[in-house]
């Protein structure tokens, strides 16, 4: 493989009902227009912010240096984890997510397991991750259609750094009140089965076929392991936490795996370098590419920094 170096993505904002017209303090951006919900990290529209594809996608980087960006075990084809940050003003659909084989039965190349890391959270906030011990099939639908499907989630409060795991097959929803980090497969397969009387469609035959009455959502509990905290370990991605102080430079953050790794930066500051690259910081709320083929990566911490550090795994 060729060299590839270091680069950071530029955000792409993307426009939600539920969002907010002002992002503040997360970031610098105000709209008139349509509200702001979520701020995509790692979406295929995302641009390269330094190095040496600054200005383009990081889908036309990753058409044209696959191999070399992703890692031969993930091969060549689509970035493997959707990253973004989620901002609920108001509570989002009640939805559900396919998994992988009822994907593949619909044309799609995957399903959509996914996880939420709570960057913020204010006291009293709360998801629903699943239905309730005891609820039918038959209950579900009756519910749907006299409006009190509410009253059927299992709801789970959620505080700040809480790590949720969530399953396909989970019906899910958020509330206001948390700020998410979300990794998830690079998908947008969503099915909403409830949406409070707002006017948008519902997709409630594949949203049921979708939906397993009894999943593995919920909190994870943090692993502390050497010099960092392993926030979850499942089948298509692990994600750690790594607290620096200024000045460290922490070597295994920065070890080759031999595919792709992305870091998100919560609070902080760092720099990052490579052999033959140029420097360039990453600051709060921004995300960061380490490319397999990148060699002798280093990440400085300018101040005392909190990054989260995001692995895919190759599933077959």
């Amino acid at each position: 493989m060729s060299v590839l170096f270091p680069f950071r993505l530029a955000p792409y904002f993307r426009t939600r009902i539920w969002g907010f017209h002002d992002l503040a303090p997360w970031f610098d951006y105000k709209t008139d227009g349509e509200p702001i919900g979520e701020v995509w990290l790692t979406g295929e529209m995302c641009k390269a912010a330094t190095g040496e594809f600054a200005g383009e996608s990081l889908r036309a980087i990753t058409d044209a240096q696959g191999p070399e960006l992703l890692g031969t075990a993930l091969g060549d084809g689509e970035f493997p984890l959707l990253v973004k940050m989620l901002f609920p003003k108001e509570k989002l659909s009640v939805q559900v997510h396919p998994d992988d084989a009822m994907a593949r039965e619909y044309g799609a190349p995957r399903g959509k397991t996914e996880c939420w890391y709570a960057l913020d959270a204010e006291p009293g906030a709360q998801v629903a991750l699943g239905i309730r011990e005891g609820v039918t099939a038959e209950e579900i639908r009756a519910a749907i259609k006299a409006a009190t499907l509410e009253d059927l989630l299992q709801m789970v409060p959620v505080q700040e750094n809480d790590m949720l795991f969530v399953d396909a097959g989970t019906v899910h929803a958020m509330g206001p009140g948390v700020v998410i980090l979300e990794t998830q497969q690079t998908s947008d397969l969503t099915y909403r089965m409830y949406d409070y009387g707002r006017p948008r469609e519902l997709h409630l035959d594949k949203s049921l076929e979708a939906m397993r009455l009894k999943t593995r959502a919920g909190k994870v509990p943090p692993q502390k392991k050497n010099d960092h905290t392993v926030l979850i370990d499942e089948k298509y991605f692990e994600i750690e936490r790594w607290s620096l102080k200024a000045g460290d430079d922490a070597g295994a953050l920065t070890a080759n795996t031999g595919a792709v790794q992305m870091f998100f930066v919560a609070e902080g500051s760092v720099c990052v370098s490579a052999a033959g690259g140029e420097a360039f910081p990453v600051s709060r709320c921004q995300l960061g590419v380490i490319p397999a083929a990148a060699s002798d990566v280093r990440i400085d911490a300018e101040s005392p920094a909190e990054v989260i550090r995001i692995l895919p795994k190759a599933v077959s």
